[in-house]
C-alpha cells in the first residue's frame, strides 16, 4: 500500500539548515557520498528475480578516447541520464554502464600527435622506449614522426587511452551521472577484444563474413582501407581536361579532371540513348601518348548532360568506374598504389604499345599529383590537349577524419554482409529498423534511407595497429605462398589471439613465415566492429549468459544523428546476425552543439569550450538545465544565458526550501496530528496542491514520451509560482498569523510542494535536489520513489491560486505605479475582475490582505480582467516615522 507524508503530534526537530545555502562544493560532496553509499549501483540479483519490463537497461555511447571531452558529451549524456534517473525512481533496476572506446583510428592519431610517433610494422621492439614528445609536439606532419614498432606503438595507445580515460571519469562524476562505476568496460580489453573476435569467427563459419581481393576506398595517409559509412563527400578544387582519344574518322574528345589516369583507361563510355556516340558504340579507339586500343561501350550510369557526355573509365578513379568494371566485365588496369604513387614497373598492357617508355621515364613511381602535371605537359606539347585545363570545384571522397581525396585501390579485405549487395537483407534490415522506437520519430527516415541506399558490404578489416586483430591464419604452401582461401580459425578458449604472436591449432611458432607453415593475418578491425557489440559486451555475453539472457535486447540506445549509419546500423546488423532480434527497442537521437553563431563547434573553427571550465563557473546543476532544455533529435545552441537560468533555478530552491522549513522556528512545520494531507483544510492551500498535481501527470507524461523539455518546463513554471505567489501569500499564516489551524495546513501544503517538486527537478537537478532533500529527509532523493498525483490531496480548484496571484500582482504594480515599497501599507482598495475569480480571491482574502499590507477590507466591482483600482497607501518611510 502507498505510504503518504505524515507529521506526529511530538515537537518536530528543526531540521539541520545550512546558516548562507549555496551551490559552492555541492559536487564534491554529494559525489563522495553516492560512491561511498553505491546510489546507482545495479543489483544483478535483484534484476534476475524481476519482470523484463521493470529493468532499464541502457547501451550507453561508451566516448572514444582519443583526447578531451567535449560540449557535446555533456549535452548527449545529460540527457540520457535524466532518463536514467527517472525510470530508477519509478523503481525500476537501471542497469546502467559506462565503457571507454579506446581502440582504432582516433586513438592511433591521438597517439601520433601526443608523442610524435608512427607506427611500422617492420621495426624491431625497444625496450623502454621513450618518445620524443608527450603532449609537446609542434608538429604532427609524418615527416616529423619517428617510426617505432608495432609493439612500441601499442604500448604507448595503452598508456595515452588509460591516462585520458582518468580525465574522462572525473568529468562524468562531476557532471552527476548516475553509471554504475562497477559496471565498466574497455572496447581494448582482454573481455572486449574476444568478444570481438568470437562474433567474427560465428559470422565467417556461418557464411556472413567473407575475404576478397576488390577494388576498395583506400586512405594514403593513414594506409587502411575506409568503409562506405566513413565517407566524406567533400569539395576539392582541379580543372577539366579536355583530351582527344584517336579514331579513324577523327578524334573523339572527352573532359577529365584525372588526366594521370590515361594509361589505365579501359573503356570510354556514354548513355546508350546519347545520338552523339551511338556510332561509336562497339568500336574502339586509342588513347592519347601511350596508344592502348579501347572499347567505346554504353552504360545508362553515363550522364549526358556532363561534359562532352563520354567519360573514361579507369580502374579506379572512383566508384562509378568500380560499377562500370563490375558490371561491364572490363579488365582491371591499377596504376595508384597503397602509397599513392604511381606503379613503379611498367603495366603489362604498355608492353609494346607507344607509351611503355614514356611510363618508365616520366610518369613511373610519381604521386598522382606529379604524374597529372607531367602527362598533362605530355598532352599540350603532343597537340591532343584541347585549349588549357578549365578551373573546376568538384566532389571528391574524403575519410571522415583523412585530409586527402580517397584513392581506389585493390587489396584483399574481411567483409560483413550488410544488405549493400543483397535484396532480400537488405530488407530484412530496413524491417529491423521499424521494430526500433526511434526518439524523435522522423529519425528512422534516417536510418531507413542510409540501408536502402548501400552498394556494398561492411568492410570491417584495417591495416592499422590498434584494435582487436582479425582472428586468421594463413598457412603457406611449398612455394612460401598464402593460401587464402584455406584460413585456419582459433577456437573459443584460444581468444582473445594476435595472429602476428600466436600459432595456430596444430603450428607452432617457428613455422610461422616458411613454406608449408603459416602466416598470421596482419589487419585489425575497425572500430565499429567492436563498437557494434556493446550490449553483448556490456551485458557479459558468453561470461554471464543469465544476465545476458534476462536483459538483451536491452532498452535504449542513445547516440548522435551523424552516427545512425555507423554505430546504430552496425549495431543492428551484428544482432540481426548472432540473435536474430534487434539490440534494443527504443533509440534516443540527440542532435549537434551549435555556438552561439548557429554553427557546429570543432576544433578546427576554434569555437569550442572546455566543459571542466563551465561545469566550475556555472555549477553543474546550472548546466545540466541548459542540457535538458535541449530536445531530442534537436540541434541546440551553446547558451551561458541558460546556464545562468538554471543556476537561478537551483539557488532558489536552496532559498525558498530553507524559507519554507524555517516557519514555525524551532517546531519546524508546527505540531500537525496525523497525515499530512488531511491537515490540508485551506481552499488555497488545497488549490496549490490541486494545481501540482496536474503537473505530476504533465511532467510525468513528458518523460514517458521522451520529452524531459516539457517535463521540465511545466515543473520550473509552477516552482515559480510556488515561490513568487504561493509562499507569498502564505508565509504570515505558515508562521501563525491566523491560528494554529491555518497554519498547520499551509506548512502541511507547504512540505508536501516541496516534496514533489523536489523529485520532479532530482532528475535535472541531481545536486541541489539531494542536498535539500537531506536537510529532512532520511537516505537519497534518487532512490525516492517518482511523484504520483495520488499522493496529494483532492478537492481544490487549480485556477484558484492563479486568481489570488493574480491579484496580489495587481495590488504589487499599484505600488510600483506609487513609487512605494512594497512594504507599504494599502488603507483601501477595489479588486476588479470576473465573479468566479473574485470569488476565489474572496475565499483567500486573509492570506492576500497578509501579503500585500492591506489594512482594510477589499472591495469588489466586477470587470474583464483582475485589476486594482481605489488605492489608497501609506508610504513604508512615513508609517515608521
Amino acid at each position: 500500500m502507498k505510504e503518504f507524508p505524515t507529521m506526529t503530534t511530538a515537537p518536530a526537530q528543526h531540521p539541520a539548515l545550512p546558516e548562507r545555502p549555496t551551490l559552492d562544493g555541492l559536487e564534491e560532496k554529494w559525489g563522495a557520498v553516492w560512491q561511498q553509499q553505491g546510489t546507482y549501483a545495479f543489483d544483478r540479483e535483484r534484476a534476475l528475480t524481476l519482470p523484463r519490463e521493470q529493468i532499464f537497461a541502457i547501451d550507453t555511447p561508451p566516448p572514444t578516447a582519443s583526447g578531451s571531452l567535449h560540449m557535446g558529451h555533456v549535452f548527449s549524456f545529460t540527457h540520457t541520464d535524466c532518463m536514467a534517473r527517472y525510470k530508477r525512481m519509478l523503481g525500476h533496476e537501471v542497469f546502467y554502464p559506462i565503457g571507454w572506446d579506446d581502440n582504432g583510428l582516433p586513438t592511433e592519431k591521438r597517439v601520433q600527435n601526443y608523442y610524435g610517433v608512427r607506427g611500422d610494422a617492420t621495426l624491431p621492439y625497444v625496450e623502454n622506449f621513450e618518445p620524443p614528445h608527450r603532449g609537446t609536439a609542434t608538429s604532427t606532419k609524418s615527416a616529423h614522426e619517428v617510426p617505432i614498432s608495432r609493439a612500441n606503438f601499442l604500448e604507448l595507445c595503452e598508456e595515452r587511452t588509460v591516462e585520458d580515460e582518468k580525465s574522462f571519469e572525473s568529468l562524468f562524476r562531476r557532471l552527476g551521472l548516475s553509471f554504475d562505476w562497477q559496471q565498466t568496460y574497455r572496447t581494448i580489453d582482454d573481455f572486449s577484444r574476444a568478444t570481438c573476435q568470437w562474433a567474427f569467427i560465428r559470422n565467417v563459419q556461418r557464411g556472413e563474413a567473407y575475404q576478397s581481393e576488390a577494388p576498395g576506398l583506400w586512405d594514403v595517409t593513414f594506409q587502411t582501407a575506409v568503409a562506405q559509412a566513413e565517407l566524406e563527400a567533400r569539395d576539392y578544387p582541379g580543372h577539366y581536361h579536355r583530351v582527344a582519344f584517336h579514331a579513324e574518322d577523327g578524334p573523339l574528345h572527352i573532359e577529365t579532371t584525372r588526366p594521370e589516369l590515361i594509361p589505365s583507361v579501359v573503356a570510354l563510355i556514354a548513355h546508350p540513348d546519347d545520338e552523339r556516340y551511338a556510332a561509336r558504340f562497339g568500336t574502339t579507339v586509342t588513347s592519347p601518348l601511350f596508344g592502348v586500343e579501347i572499347p567505346v561501350v554504353a552504360h545508362p550510369a553515363a550522364e549526358m548532360d556532363k561534359g562532352a557526355g563520354i567519360a573514361m573509365c579507369c580502374t579506379f578513379g572512383d566508384l562509378t568506374d568500380v560499377l562500370w568494371w563490375r558490371e561491364l566485365q572490363l579488365p582491371t588496369r591499377s596504376l595508384i598504389t597503397r602509397t599513392g604513387r604511381m606503379h613503379h614497373e611498367n603495366p603489362e598492357w604498355l608492353v609494346g604499345t607507344p607509351g611503355e617508355q614514356l611510363y618508365a621515364e616520366q610518369i613511373a613511381g610519381k604521386t598522382a599529383y606529379g604524374a597529372r602535371e607531367a602527362i598533362v605537359a605530355l598532352l599540350r606539347e603532343s597537340g591532343d590537349l584541347d585549349g588549357e585545363p578549365t578551373p573546376t570545384q568538384r566532389k571528391a571522397n574524403f575519410y571522415e577524419r583523412g585530409e586527402k581525396p580517397l584513392e581506389i585501390v585493390t587489396t584483399r579485405q574481411w567483409y560483413i554482409r550488410n544488405g549493400g549487395r543483397d535484396a532480400a537483407l537488405n530488407a530484412e534490415l530496413v524491417a529491423r529498423g521499424d521494430e526500433i522506437a526511434f526518439h524523435p520519430a522522423f529519425m528512422r527516415s534516417r536510418y531507413a534511407n542510409w540501408v536502402a541506399g548501400l552498394n556494398g558490404d561492411w568492410l570491417v578489416s584495417r591495416q592499422r595497429f590498434f584494435g582487436p586483430t582479425i582472428p586468421v591464419w594463413y598457412p603457406l604452401d611449398e612455394d612460401g605462398e598464402p593460401l587464402w582461401d584455406n584460413y585456419i580459425l582459433p577456437t573459443e578458449e584460444m581468444l582473445p589471439i594476435d595472429p602476428m604472436a600466436d600459432a595456430p591449432p596444430g603450428y607452432t611458432e617457428d613455422q610461422r613465415g616458411k613454406p608449408g607453415g603459416f602466416v598470421g593475418d596482419p589487419d585489425v578491425f575497425d572500430t565499429w566492429a567492436t563498437s557494434s557489440l556493446t550490449p553483448q559486451i556490456a551485458l557479459g555475453w558468453r561470461r554471464d549468459d543469465e544476465l545476458f539472457g534476462h536483459l538483451f535486447p536491452m532498452d535504449l540506445r542513445p547516440q548522435a544523428h551523424d552516427i545512425i549509419r555507423t554505430w546504430l546500423f552496425a549495431t543492428v546488423v551484428r544482432a540481426h546476425w548472432e540473435h536474430g532480434t534487434i539490440p534494443w527497442t527504443d533509440a534516443a537521437i540527440s542532435g549537434f552543439i551549435l555556438d552561439p553563431d548557429r554553427k557546429k563547434m570543432s576544433k578546427s573553427k576554434g569555437n569550442v569550450v572546455t566543459p571542466e571550465d563551465i561545469l566550475k563557473e556555472h555549477s553543474t546543476d546550472a548546466v545540466r538545465y541548459w542540457a535538458a532544455s535541449g530536445r531530442l533529435g534537436t540541434d541546440a545552441a551553446y547558451d551561458v544565458g541558460q546556464m545562468k537560468v538554471g543556476r537561478r533555478l537551483a539557488i532558489k530552491l536552496l532559498n525558498a526550501t530553507k524559507f519554507a522549513l524555517s516557519f514555525g522556528e524551532v517546531e519546524a512545520f508546527g505540531e500537525v496530528e496525523g497525515d499530512l494531507r488531511a491537515a490540508v483544510t485551506e481552499p488555497l492551500d488545497l488549490a496549490m496542491l490541486a494545481g501540482l498535481r496536474e503537473v505530476v501527470e504533465k511532467a510525468t507524461a513528458g518523460f514517458e514520451s521522451w520529452d524531459y523539455t516539457r517535463s521540465l518546463e511545466i515543473t520550473e513554471a509552477f516552482f515559480w509560482t510556488f515561490c513568487d505567489d504561493y509562499l507569498e501569500l502564505v508565509k504570515d499564516r505558515a508562521y501563525g498569523g491566523q491560528g494554529e489551524g491555518p497554519a498547520a495546513s499551509a506548512r502541511a501544503a507547504l512540505r508536501l510542494g516541496l516534496d514533489v517538486l523536489l523529485r520532479l527537478l532530482a532528475p535535472i537537478q541531481p545536486y541541489t535536489t539531494e542536498e535539500v532533500w537531506s536537510w529532512w529527509h532520511e537516505g537519497s532523493i534518487h532512490r525516492a520513489s517518482w511523484p504520483t498525483a495520488e499522493e496529494l490531496p483532492e478537492g481544490g480548484d487549480a485556477t484558484m491560486l492563479a486568481s489570488v496571484g493574480a491579484a496580489l500582482a495587481a495590488v504589487r504594480k499599484a505600488k510600483s505605479e506609487a513609487k512605494v515599497g512594497m512594504r507599504s501599507e494599502i488603507t483601501a482598495l477595489t479588486l476588479t475582475g470576473p465573479h468566479a475569480a473574485l470569488e476565489q480571491i474572496r475565499a483567500a482574502a486573509d492570506d492576500l490582505r497578509a501579503a500585500g499590507r492591506i489594512t482594510a477590507e477589499p472591495q469588489y466591482a466586477a470587470g474583464e480582467a483582475i485589476a486594482a483600482a481605489d488605492v489608497e497607501l501609506i508610504p513604508a518611510e512615513k508609517r515608521a516615522g
